[in-house]
Formats: structure tokens, sequence, C-alpha cells
């Protein structure tokens, strides 16, 4: 599963995983399901266990965007939607635990129901189940949004949607899905989309209406809006699902707010200023020095340090293999051997933080160093004569002495791209059939951090005669261009989830080479990738799912796609000492589900 783009991506422990690779597949209607076995919290439960179920209700939480907003419809491609609409006004079947790596309990439904090769799905709704506008959800809601979401919604929708053989509605309150292939994945995707009150859409065109605000069953409407500029959220009294086990503990605070700024630093001196009241923190040398300011210093703002178990994803500048520059892998690693990782991770943020080092690293999921071996070498051998060097044998990143020069990388870097048939002219610039290397680096405005990182990589591709032009575009334009792949070099984030499925195909699946708004943005076509991303779906072990996790890893990472940077095993949130959070944390850590949706507002109680 995968989450939206402002949010992240260590390790699964023994206890975080291993429970869910046991047990019989469901065999009647039930309140849960577990991607593998049984889900860890038992019929009639009372609280998640990150929830505090005696927290309060009341007071505000207000965030800050670098941006802006275009839309109240996330669910489509047009436009740039607010935050909070997708994960408060709106909710769906079933809901996810981050306590666990992908376990679904019942949220509108009361039960889901599936065979043991999981073919089909059947969920039954709960008789209470309403909008926020008092009308009951029904299967008629459930099956015009499932339908209308696969054809006209975001191309994320339609891979799954389009393995549905047939929706039928079973009785008064249950819809059934069955699926066209195997795929034991899709019996939990399909309780995860949004329902939407079918009522409200009649004559609308919803592929192209981004200025409705959506009636949801969810614990939140919207109260104020003024797009490009703010929407405050505003808690139900008349919520529907408040006494579910699922929801206690959760959704306390009145209003939940979202203010949009100019820029990342704009969001940064609006807290400072009191403005908003919470801010995450990415760079780990802004963590250190730069909350000194007297808020913090008189304990009216608290640090905190949220760990998580979660894999490191990965984040860095990506090539578009569209373009043909890019479609030589010399060419790609050289791009890699010309970045000095140990200089600019000293230089951005004081060298505190690990390398990512491929797509799931920091994780059980995550590759093993040297050569492939075991299920991994059998799942790789059938695809050797395709795979690039370093799949099999042993793919890692170069390493420099940290110093600027970076001399025996780029001497590296300077022979691949040789033996790729670029030569230095008599000008000092790199050029090949007489065309100069060049490629346009986008990045959106305010990213002060990527901004100093890609500074120090152009100079060093100057000396390799490569002189990138770096445009810096608005949030809309860089959502806009990057939907449609129109650039050559990007900075990219992938956030994998613990239980990494059918959202795999829409970051690396061929169809995503040309069409848009896709997360391929390298353009990457590899039916090696595909056939492991399908043997992690069909696993019915954990060691299988382990394997075919580091086959995909090896693939991904072997196709030198991204220049990665570094990552944080905890995650850093400073915020005003009347927000609170429950001393039991997810394995998420700081995720979707966890900031506001378990926080509070107390303005009496210490830390």
């Amino acid at each position: 599963m995968l989450r939206s783009v402002f949010f992240r991506a260590a390790v699964i422990g023994t206890l975080a995983l291993s429970p869910i690779f046991a047990g019989p597949a469901l065999a009647a209607p039930q309140g849960a399901i577990a991607m593998y076995g049984k889900p860890a919290l038992p019929d009639g439960f009372d609280h998640l266990p990150y929830a505090n179920p005696d927290a309060p209700k009341g007071g505000e939480i207000r965030f800050g965007v670098a941006g802006m907003y275009d839309s109240f419809n996330p669910w489509i491609l047009n436009g740039r939607p607010a935050q909070g609409i997708s994960q408060y006004v709106t909710e769906s079947l079933m809901g996810r635990s981050w306590d666990e790596p992908f376990t679904l309990y019942g949220l509108l439904a009361q039960s889901i129901e599936t065979d043991d090769a999981r073919s089909w799905v059947e969920f039954t709704l709960r008789p209470d189940a309403k909008f926020s506008d008092g009308n009951p959800v029904t299967i008629e809601d459930v099956m015009w949004s499932y339908k209308t979401l696969g054809t006209e919604g975001h191309p994320k929708y339609r891979n799954a949607w389009s393995k549905v053989a047939k929706m039928e509605q079973t009785g008064p309150r249950s819809v059934r899905f069955t699926f066209t292939e195997p795929d034991r994945e899709l019996a939990l995707i399909m309780g995860l989309r949004p329902i939407l009150e079918k009522a409200q859409w009649v004559g609308k065109d919803f592929a192209n209406t981004t200025d409705m605000k959506p009636i949801g069953s969810g614990p939140y409407v919207i109260d104020k809006a003024v797009p490009g500029k703010y929407i405050i959220l505003k808690r139900n009294p008349d919520y529907w699902g408040r006494n579910l086990g699922f929801n206690k503990g959760r959704n306390n605070f009145d209003f939940i707010r979202y203010d949009y700024f100019g820029d990342g630093g704009v969001v940064f001196e609006a807290f400072k200023g009191g403005a908003i009241n919470t801010y995450k923190e990415f760079n780990v040398s802004n963590w250190q020095r730069n909350y000194n300011f007297p808020a913090v210093q008189s304990g009216e703002i608290v640090k905190s340090e949220i760990p998580n178990q979660r894999p490191s994803g990965f984040k860095g500048l990506v090539m578009n293999t569209r373009n043909p520059i890019f479609a030589d892998w010399r060419v790609r690693q050289a791009m890699i051997d010309a970045f000095n990782f140990e200089f600019i991770n000293k230089t951005v943020n004081d060298g505190a933080e690990p390398r990512i080092t491929s797509y799931f690293s920091n994780s059980e999921l995550g590759m093993k160093p040297g050569p492939a071996e075991g299920k991994v070498l059998a799942l790789l051998e059938p695809f050797k004569d395709s795979l690039l060097p370093g799949t099999i044998s042993g793919y890692s990143l170069p390493k420099s002495d940290g110093k600027n020069r970076n001399r025996k990388n780029m001497r590296s870097a300077a022979k691949l791209l040789q033996e790729a048939g670029w030569q230095v002219n008599d000008r000092g610039i790199l050029e090949k059939d007489g065309r100069p290397f060049t490629f346009d680096i986008v990045l959106q405005q305010g990213a002060a951090e990527t901004q100093s990182i890609v500074d120090i990589y152009t100079q060093a591709l100057k000396r390799l005669g490569i002189v990138p032009q770096v445009t810096v575009i608005d949030d809309a334009q860089y959502t806009q261009r990057t939907n449609a792949y129109d650039f050559d070099m990007a900075w990219f984030w992938n956030t994998p989830s613990l239980s990494p499925g059918n959202e795999q195909m829409y970051y690396w699946g061929h169809k995503g080479v040309t069409e848009q708004g896709t997360r391929n943005w390298m353009g990457m076509n590899s039916p090696a990738a595909e056939a492991m991303i399908n043997d992690m779906l069909n696993a019915r072990s954990h060691e299988d799912f382990i394997a075919g996790a580091h086959a995909l890893d090896r693939i991904l990472t072997a196709g030198r796609y991204v220049i990665p940077v570094s990552f944080a095993p905890v995650d850093r949130i400073a915020h005003i000492k009347a927000l609170h959070y429950p001393k039991k944390t997810p394995v998420y850590g700081d995720w979707s589900g966890f900031e506001p949706d378990v926080w509070w507002y107390d303005d009496k109680t210490k830390q």
C-alpha cells in the first residue's frame, strides 16, 4: 500500500511481522482480515493499541502546507487537492491498523468474507452507517463509488478495478467482487476505496469536477475553505462511527486546519510565529540547530522524536529514461558516481543520517548484500539475460572519501560515459554525435534542502563537461509536469509500506511508461519486476513473500533509476505543549493514521 506525496517510509521486527504469516484464510464473515493469517486484535476489541480511549475531545490542530490547492476532489488526476479530505471527510469499508503490516478492521463494513483462494470478497455494510447529511450509506453508493473511481478516477484506482470480473449486490447490505486473476491482496485492496454519496454527483462530470465540496461519512466535514489559502475541517458531533472500537481515542480535535504558504521556509517561520502549532522536520541538521527560538526555550514548543519500523523508501533525484540520454544504464551509473553523497550529507545535515541503500532498506524487505541466493536467485534466474549488471551478483552504491573533489568516483563516471559514447570536446563540453550532454532538473519551489543538494551536484557535473539546467517551478506546475513526465530529472520520494503489493504496479508497471499520473516517473519497463510483484501478491508464506520483495528490490536498485540520499530512522515533530500523543506509538511511526488521528489537545496536562 502506498501513501500521499507529503508523507514518508525501517525494520519489521519479529513481533511486527511473523505472526501474520500463519493461520487459515477466512471461512465465514468476520470483522477483520490480514494479508496473511489472523489479525492481531480480537473481535470486539476496545481500541487500537496506539490510541488513547480516554483522550479528551476539543481544541484545534493547525498544519502548514507548502504550495497551494485548487481542488476539493482528491480522487481524480486533475487539480491539486486540498489536504485532509480523503483522510477525514470520507471513509472506506475497512480501516487499517498502523501497528500491523497489513490488517484491516471493519469500518463502514461490519464484516468481510472471502474464500481460501481469495478469488472473491464480500462486504456487508453496518446498518447504522450514514453520511454527514444524515442519509444512509447504501450498497448503491458503494457500487457507484467503486465503478466511478475505477473508470473515471485517478489512475491509481484502475489497476485493481481492471481485475474485477464482476461486482454484484448479494443482499440488502452486501456486495461481492469476483476477480479475474489470482491476486491475494485484492480482497484487502477492495476494502480501502473511499465511499461517496452517489446522489451528490448526479449530473456532475466526476473526472473534471474540482469545485464541489464532497459529502462523506467520515468523522469530519469541510467547515470553511478558501482555495489556495486554507481549509478547515470540523469534527461532526453526529458522526455515526464515533463509538466503534476502531475509532475510540481517534478524531479528537474539534478542528483540523491546513494553512497554505509559498514555500517550506515560510511554513517554518509561520510555526515559529504561532500561525500553525505543529511542524514536521525532515532535516536532522535543522532539528539540531534551528529550534533554539524563545518558544522552545520556554517549553511552549516541544520537540518529539517518534520511532518507526518501516522501510526507508527511495528518495532522491530520479532520471527519466524516456529521455534517450538516460536510457543507457551506464549513463545512469555515471550520474550516481558523480553524486558525492558523503560530502553532500556532511554539508546538508552534518552527516548525521545514513544513506538509503535500496528501495526497502532498513527493513526485513530489503535485499541482502552480495550475490542472490536460494529462492531469490530462483526467482531471478529466468530473467537473467535481461537483468542489469549487479542484479544477481550484487549491487552497492559508490562511496567517496568525503572530500569535495570525489576523484575516484568521478574517474569511474567519466569512464562509463566514454563507454556509452560520450566524449569531451575541445571546449570542455561532453557530447555525442555532435549533441551536448544537457538536461533539465525540475525542482519544486521552496524546497530549500533539495536546492542545496542540487547546487552541489551540478557543480560536480560541470567537471564532467555536463551543464544541466535547473528549473524551479511552483507546486501546481510541478504536479502537472511530473504527472505528465515532462522532466529529465526531478526530486522523487517513494515511501513503501510494510506490505508492498498492488501499488507496486502503479510505481513500476509498464503502463506507466505512457499512461500519465502514475509514480513510474523513471519510465521503467521490466517484465522481471512485474513478475516479482505477482509473486509477492500470490505468496502463501512469509518466506515466499520476503523472497519476492528481495528480488524486486534487487531489480529496482540495480536499475539505477534514482540517485538516493539519506533517510531518518525516527520522525521528528515540533509542536505546542498542548498537543499530546499516546506513549504507545505504531510500528509505522509518524505515518498516515498517527498525527492528527490519535493526537489530542489538552492545555492543562504536562507532557
